[in-house]
């Protein structure tokens, strides 16, 4: 099963069961990747299915942020939970050990080829985008490679 046809069926069991901020999340999520499609003139692969949700994620992360700057516990806490529901669509989220693990294998690899300074950083993560797709926020991931190089 697709996962398009995982979201589709997680609306209808959310409609079922009359749960109107899960229905409202899956169709704004739909409702984007139908937009894609849409402008891309064909249908999304899972992997692009993907990015979009990772968008969507982020888009709701700063905007919450923004919310609870702005006194806006409310609006915060709904963006939050639509990320949690969100997040039920995303492959499960690596942890820090794996993380840093992944990072300094890739850094090894690279340095082994022979890439040094500014270029390693971009070539690194572009490795590494590859290497976390969906499992991790890769701004995160970034901090953590420029950590490790400077």
């Amino acid at each position: 099963m697709s996962l398009k046809e995982n979201i589709a069926t997680a609306t209808k069991e959310a409609m079922r069961a009359r749960d109107s901020a899960r229905v409202t999340t899956l169709r704004m999520l739909s409702a984007a990747i139908q937009q894609l499609e849409i402008d891309n003139q064909k249908p999304l692969t899972d992997e692009q299915t993907l990015s979009v949700i990772e968008k969507q994620v982020k888009q709701l992360r700063e905007s919450s942020a923004i919310y609870e700057q702005a006194g806006r516990q409310e609006q915060a806490a709904s963006d939050l939970a639509e990320i949690e529901v969100l997040l039920t669509f995303l492959p499960k989220q690596a942890d820090d050990a794996e993380i840093d693990t992944v990072i300094e294998q890739t850094l090894a690899d690279l340095g082994a080829q022979g890439v040094q300074g500014p270029a390693l950083m971009g070539r690194a993560m572009g490795a590494l985008k590859q290497a976390l797709a969906g499992r991790a926020d890769m701004g995160q991931v970034s901090a953590r490679v420029k950590a490790r190089l400077g």
